[in-house]
């Protein structure tokens, strides 16, 4: 992971802040004003992170929608859709699929648009297109 925020780090160049907060985004989210765009990079680590510590997921989403409704800078969230594929052989990872299709379903909720990429590829679900 390390290595990968590195490379992240490195391609977008030196006008981005990056912000590690594996667990809290909601207070990462607090801090930024209107004159910010976050790229929240991504919310399906964010969820395997709490799953993996064993974190109570209705209270860490809870906190964190809260802080998306009333976060003042505009929001980008990247999120993976796994439902899409075979469902998983062992209880974990059947739970977190189920996890992260209901953290999609909320935050596609709350959000002015939602784009699916598939094959590179982008698909407007939700909102006005690009």
């Amino acid at each position: 992971m390390k290595a990968k925020v590195s490379r992240h780090i490195d391609q977008r160049g030196p006008n981005w802040t990056t912000i590690e907060e594996p667990l809290s985004a909601s207070l990462a989210l607090s801090d930024l004003s209107a004159r910010q765009i976050c790229l929240m990079d991504c919310a399906t680590m964010w969820l395997t992170n709490h799953v993996l510590a064993e974190h109570d997921l209705q209270q860490a989403e809870g906190d964190l929608f809260a802080a998306i409704d009333v976060c003042a800078a505009d929001l980008v969230i990247v999120s993976n859709e796994t439902g899409m594929g075979i469902v998983p052989e062992n209880a974990l990872a059947r739970r977190f699929r189920e996890a992260q299709g209901r953290l999609n379903i909320a935050l596609a909720a709350r959000a002015d648009r939602v784009i699916l990429v598939a094959a590179g590829l982008p698909l407007v679900l939700k909102g006005a297109p690009l």
